[in-house]
Order: C-alpha cells, then structure tokens, then sequence
C-alpha cells in the first residue's frame, strides 16, 4: 500500500528538542519529573526526551518503560495472543510528576491502560502526556499536554511513526487502510 511521507528525520529530531524545551519550562529543575515511556516507541521518544533534559539541566531524570498489554480492554477480542512485554520503573511513583510519552495519540485506550498500569507503581502526584503525533478521533476523554504534532487523518488512515532504533530510519507516514 502507498504511503505519503509527513515528517523526516530533521523534522522528528526539532519537533523532541522543542518538546524538551516545553517540558523544562514547566517543571523547571524537573526534580520531581518521571519520565515513563509506553512500549515500544513510546520508550525510544522518552529516551531521546530524557536525554534532552539531561543535557540542558545537567542532571539525570529516572526513566521509566510501561507494558500496558496486560491493561487493554480489547486483548480477549485480539487475534493471536497479545505479546507481553516488560515494564520497568525504576523508582517509586508517590508524589512524583510522571510524563507518560507515546508515538501516536489516537482512540485514547493505551493512554487509558497505561494510567491503569501506572497505578502498580504508586500514586503520582500528577500525571502529564507527551506524544509526538495526536491524530484526533478520541474514543475517550484524553487529552496530550505536549504534542509533538497535530495531523488530521480519517478514521481509515493509519499513522505510522518509525525510529532509528527500531526501524532504522525516523519516519511518520500516513497510510489509508
């Protein structure tokens, strides 16, 4: 199927930088700042992020990655068995600022897994969202705090955000079903 080339690898690479720029100037020193990525892209975006801040701030946020599997309501309804994968957190929740950072905001049900999720690790003081793409069409109330960019896409379409970590090459295409 054909695909229609959004965002390059420059693109991808200013769109983190000014989302880094935005986290810091919210939370300042960030000392109370988590930064918990959903697998699997989600966790290349918060470490990429994470790595921003760190530089400027000189200093070292924790970082987490969050399987939300377990989470979804549709896993009984899903072809195949869904593959688990692992979380890791590597300090307590309480009274922390956790950013939660996806690829794609769409429906609004990872988002949704993930805070069920989260709840394991503790009880965050305030829970933000960071995604590189909100392409709209909510099923649920979910909102991004920072959005990387905001595509208008029909329900059909699929938006798909590759990363050199994964995929070899930072990408977002749009591709029609």
């Amino acid at each position: 199927m054909d695909s229609t080339l959004l965002l390059r690898s420059g693109d991808i690479e200013r769109l983190i930088e000014r989302l880094a720029l935005q986290i810091i100037e919210r939370h300042g020193d960030c000392l109370a700042l988590v930064l918990v990525g959903i697998q699997r892209r989600g966790v290349d975006l918060a470490r990429r992020l994470t790595a921003q801040i760190n530089e400027r701030l000189e200093c070292v946020i924790p970082l987490g990655t969050l399987d939300i599997n377990l989470y979804r309501d549709d896993w009984t309804s899903l072809l195949g068995k869904p593959q688990i994968g692992q979380s890791s957190i590597p300090v307590r929740l309480d009274d922390k600022v956790v950013l939660l950072v996806d690829d794609v905001l769409f429906t609004g049900r990872t988002i949704r897994s993930a805070l069920e999720a989260l709840l394991d690790y503790g009880r965050p003081q305030k829970v933000e969202l960071l995604v590189l793409i909100d392409r709209g069409h909510r099923e649920l109330p979910i909102h991004a705090d920072y959005v990387g960019q905001t595509l208008e896409t029909a329900r059909a379409e699929h938006v798909n955000v590759l990363l050199e970590e994964r995929d070899g090459v930072d990408e977002v295409r749009v591709q029609a079903k």
